[in-house]
């Protein structure tokens, strides 16, 4: 892996994608901020023009009210109008009125007197000439104005039925514009909105790809790029593009470097180890022949030798187990088969009661074969290694308690001992490589150090059998569980 990946646009990803109006989505912000906007700016335009017809409507009645009342005026001087009779042309529901002398009202075709709750309030109209509202009593709201005429005074009226009428009318239609505005401010703000997203929304599809990818070990390609008609630095969502695009080759790089590093880390680590294996298994091997063909050596000397072979043997288990350790880290080559896990696990914990008799061991097996589908060599191996930390790292007298059993498409090994247990500060870390716990959990085997690999060899094995291991632990109870898929019934 030497250089980026082609630039190709990202596929449908798995996770759900966001509602447009979605809680918490910008989305949702976006359009519901812009109909919001809209509506303020449409309720105050409807408003305003609501005032102004208004305004206007009712100008345009004073002016056909003060005309009305200068011709009024003209016929009264001519004809001598009276409460009983008035003049031609009146138009309908003017009301015309001298004050202490009554007045008229045009009905249609009829003119009727003012009764008497209306001259009453008409006799307090001052003679300022201009246009005033006032509600009459049984004839409803009226635009009034009061002229002097010599030493009496004259009340004309119109009615605001009709520009009330109209204003009903306009009120109805700006309520029924304003909410099509604000519908129509919505569908297109939603359209615009998506439109515009649109890229952010490949990112994101993107970076979720990205994210799904095993980056923590291995040789991890980044092939998706942002599309290069996302990448327009002129915008916003073109600069985080770039942005996105640049860091995916910086992370590609660097996982490039780190999978080099760890390549040639793991070469070196199984070259050193082949390589120590045949001294080591000669440094034994003279010592064992020294001691043997030499019975009459000095106690020390005897002692030396004893070491000798000794930690020439923990070193080549040692040595074993990192070779193991760089196989499994470059792809194990398992020889995976349907494998009975009974008389696995019962040959594994007689194995453990012959290497530690200090301990109690105790054995619980379903009634009912479990078959994994497993390397049968590598699962003992695991098996072993548990039992083996058990026996380890806990005092003479621990009772040690192995169980087998079939959960949920798992064969599940569970191996727990009443122990001191794991401090909680190494708990997280047991099955890292040259881990050791031996603060906590006291030796066994004469304070023969551990070597830390003994769990790091069963997460790797098990994980190289799709399986996971977990650990739970507390003073007075610490408990591992191994757990490999089941065989299918048919391969069994």
């Amino acid at each position: 892996m030497t250089g980026p990946g082609p630039v190709v646009p990202a596929p449908a990803a798995s996770h759900p994608r966001p509602e447009p109006l979605g809680a918490g989505t910008l989305s949702r912000r976006l359009i519901l901020s812009t109909t919001a906007l809209v509506a303020v700016i449409a309720v105050l335009l409807s408003g305003l023009t609501a005032l102004t017809m208004h305004r206007i409507l009712q100008d345009q009645l004073d002016e056909q009210l003060l005309a009305s009342a200068t011709q009024t005026r003209g016929e009264g001087r001519g004809q001598g109008m009276s409460p009983g009779r008035g003049g031609p042309g009146l138009a309908q529901g003017l009301l015309f009125y001298w004050q202490g002398q009554g007045g008229i009202v045009q009905v249609e075709h009829d003119r009727n007197v003012v009764g008497e709750q209306v001259a009453a309030e008409l006799e307090r109209v001052v003679p300022t000439g201009r246009p005033e509202t006032r509600a009459l009593p049984s004839l409803g709201p009226y635009r009034i104005v009061g002229i002097a005429q010599g030493s009496q005074v004259m009340v004309v009226g119109l009615p605001l039925a009709g520009l009330t009428a109209s204003m009903a009318s306009i009120m109805v239609a700006a309520v029924v514009l304003t909410l099509m505005a604000i519908i129509i401010a919505f569908l297109a703000a939603r359209t615009v909105v998506e439109r515009n997203l649109r890229p952010l929304a490949r990112l994101a599809t993107t970076a979720h790809q990205v994210s799904a990818l095993p980056l923590g070990s291995g040789a991890v390609d980044v092939p998706v790029r942002f599309p290069a008609e996302d990448t327009d630095p002129r915008s916003e969502v073109g600069q985080v593009g770039i942005a996105f695009n640049r860091m995916l080759d910086h992370v590609e790089g660097a996982l490039g470097a780190r999978e080099g590093s760890e390549t040639k880390l793991r070469r070196f680590v199984a070259d050193a180890s082949h390589e120590l294996r045949n001294p080591l298994a000669a440094i034994r091997g003279y010592a064992e022949l020294t001691r043997r063909e030499r019975p009459d050596v000095p106690a020390t000397t005897a002692h030396a030798l004893e070491r000798i072979e000794s930690e020439s043997e923990r070193m080549s288990h040692l040595v074993e187990d990192l070779l193991l350790l760089a196989r499994l880290d470059s792809g194990p080559a398992l020889e995976i088969a349907p494998t009975p896990l009974s008389t696995l696990v019962a040959d594994a914990v007689s194995d453990a009661r012959a290497a530690g008799p200090d301990h109690a061991w105790a054995l619980s097996l379903p009634d009912a074969e479990v078959v994994a589908l497993a390397d049968r060599h590598r699962l003992t191996q695991v098996v072993a290694n548990l039992l083996a930390n058990a026996r380890t790292h806990t005092p003479a007298g621990t009772r040690v308690t192995t169980s087998l059993a079939a959960e949920q498409g798992w064969a599940v090994v569970r191996v727990s001992d009443d122990g001191p247990g794991i401090p909680p500060e190494v708990a997280d870390r047991v099955f890292e490589r040259f881990t050791r716990a031996d603060a906590s959990r006291s030796r066994a085997g004469g304070g023969v150090p551990s070597t830390g690999l003994g769990l790091a060899i069963v997460a790797a094995v098990v994980a190289a059998h799709g399986g996971h291991v977990d650990v739970r632990s507390r003073p007075g109870h610490t408990e591992f569980t191994v757990r490999v898929p089941l065989a299918p019934v048919r391969q069994i």
